[in-house]
């Protein structure tokens, strides 16, 4: 249990931080981030399949933070959710090197594509799915978010709120950097952890007090974090179980039920159940088509975030990589005979 609480720690934390920073950039640039990834632009789709494609699940979990604020589309989403792989890509790029590099440019090319019919389908009905309206900049924001004096001059009347966030954002930091949370080795992920929470922590020691108030506390952290939290620790907590009952076993199944199994299990939103497929894979127990349904379909943690932000996107965005997912390795086994 204690994995699963630090785990949702790490996931909570790193989303209210990206999502902080999400708006400290809109505000920063009078809404112009908006308008770069305007609904329905190329961009966003090349942008959700790179975060995608990222191994891990930090780029699925930014990913959820610019769909939930309106700067990528539902379409623009599953593009993501089916180029990820979570922490999976780490071990394919270990165990099958070849098949990964292959494998993950083919997902995102498949991403882009669902990504695209799904905008086309869904049309206006896709606002629906949302939690959150656009990001909005108040017209108390129209003079500068940084300046050496006002940051000096807001630590002397230091308000509550500014207290709070900064010694809760210190925390996480310094969690981060000895390994309580998140990675315990140095790596690129426990950096990427690390940078963002300072980023984070940058902000919330300088940024005025309105844009901390109406932004960070009353948008983030009061509607946002503890939705994050819980639904994230719920999840984990039930796909522990459910995924063990899951347990694919070797022996000469059908390629046809196995690839059944691989999208059914893809649908657990947890980093480990899917690493069965990778390694029958890399012993050469299943075809390759198996391994593809398994990488559409599922995300690792990629998802949980978006439990908390809406479950009608949530539950969207799996139906359309499950109904990828099966028909992309359908037609890839019938390639094969």
């Amino acid at each position: 249990m204690a994995d699963v609480i630090l785990t949702s720690l790490m996931v909570t934390g790193f989303v209210a931080a990206m999502m902080l920073l999400i708006e400290y950039v809109h505000v920063l640039t009078g809404g112009r981030l908006e308008t770069v990834l305007a609904r329905g632009r190329p961009f966003g789709y090349l942008l959700a399949a790179a975060l995608g494609a990222l191994p891990g699940c930090l780029g699925a979990f930014t990913a959820v933070s610019l769909y939930s604020h309106g700067l990528l589309t539902i379409g623009a989403l599953v593009t993501t959710m089916i180029a990820a792989s979570g922490d999976e890509a780490f071990v394919m790029l270990a165990l099958i090197p070849d098949t990964a590099v292959r494998l993950i440019p083919l997902l995102a090319v498949i991403g882009i594509a669902a990504g695209v019919l799904t905008d086309a389908i869904a049309g206006r009905r896709a606002a629906a799915l949302l939690q959150c309206k656009s990001l909005v900049i108040h017209p108390e924001e129209s003079g500068p978010l940084f300046s050496p004096a006002g940051a000096v001059a807001q630590w002397k009347d230091c308000s509550p709120v500014r207290g709070i966030l900064v010694a809760a954002l210190a925390g996480f930091a310094a969690a981060v950097a000895a390994g309580r949370i998140g990675p315990e080795q140095w790596g690129w992920v426990r950096i990427s952890l690390l940078g963002v929470a300072a980023l984070a922590l940058w902000v919330a020691a300088t940024a005025p007090d309105h844009f901390l108030e109406e932004h960070l506390w009353r948008h983030v952290v009061r509607k946002h974090v503890p939705r994050v939290f819980l639904w994230t620790l719920g999840a984990l907590a039930v796909s522990g179980p459910l995924s063990r009952l899951l347990q694919v076993q070797e022996g000469g199944a059908s390629p046809w039920l196995l690839l059944l199994l691989a999208a059914l299990i893809g649908i657990i939103p947890e980093s480990g159940p899917h690493l069965v497929f990778v390694t029958l894979y890399a012993r050469g127990a299943i075809p390759f088509a198996v391994l593809l349904t398994s990488s559409i379909v599922q995300d690792g943690h990629g998802m949980l975030p978006l439990l908390a932000h809406s479950r009608r996107a949530f539950l969207v965005v799996k139906a359309v990589n499950f109904a990828v997912g099966l028909a992309a390795g359908a037609a890839a086994l019938l390639a094969q005979r």
